[in-house]
């Protein structure tokens, strides 16, 4: 029963993630498929340089909404659901359920299946993720990549940043205040595989050719 459920969580939290709501804004605002234009992607940047600040503001929130979404409806499937050893309770097949759907609206963020697997890189749909799973660690992360974004005019930047801020954060908030080791693992993962997938980006970043904020993507 526990595996049926760790499934539907996985495959909720995927076919939530590969909505593609860049694209669909994206042609809504530009009239144009944003996968054509700048780095090829459907995530909040690529909409803001071909399709303009409301445009991207609004992919922003829904690419948020939809991590988020991922994680609470896990939440619901699994309940209060734990195991007994012995005299024992573990609480931990529900929230480790919560990290599977995340990781997975990441995946499906990334990889979308309605769209032929050519998606974003996940940054909002991790955040949303987390601000769900763990408040203080998710927003921690948010205002990193926004003061970082900021302050460097490089989104790609800002988003590492945040990511890597995230789990830093969450590191003294597990071993102090005791918070689920299974949201510092999905910390953790989610960075690692941030910083990958922004891997293009590290390397102009590196030779000075990243775009900033406010430079038109070029078709």
């Amino acid at each position: 029963m526990i595996i049926a459920k760790y499934v539907a969580v996985a495959l909720i939290g995927y076919l939530l993630g590969a909505i593609p709501f860049g694209l669909i804004i994206g042609k809504r605002y530009a009239r144009a498929d944003i996968r054509q234009f700048g780095s090829g992607k459907t995530g909040t940047t690529n909409v803001l340089r071909v399709a303009g600040k409301k445009a991207a503001i609004l992919v922003c929130l829904l690419d948020l909404a939809k991590g988020g979404l991922a994680v609470f409806l896990a939440g619901l499937v699994f309940g209060a659901e734990y195991l007994m050893i012995d005299d024992f309770s573990l609480w931990w097949p529900a929230r480790s359920g919560q990290v599977v759907a995340a990781l997975a609206a990441v995946a499906g963020h990334t990889w979308p299946v309605y769209i032929k697997f050519k998606g974003g890189r996940g940054v909002a749909t991790y955040l949303g993720a987390l601000l769900v799973l763990c408040p203080p660690a998710g927003l921690f992360g948010s205002e990193i990549l926004i003061i970082g974004a900021g302050l460097t005019k490089y989104m790609s930047l800002g988003s590492i940043a945040g990511a890597v801020g995230s789990y830093a954060i969450l590191v003294p908030l597990t071993i102090i205040n005791g918070f689920p080791i299974e949201y510092l693992a999905f910390a953790l993962l989610g960075a690692i595989f941030l910083i990958v997938m922004h891997r293009d980006n590290i390397g102009r970043l590196l030779h000075g050719r990243e775009r900033k904020l406010g430079e038109k993507a070029q078709s």
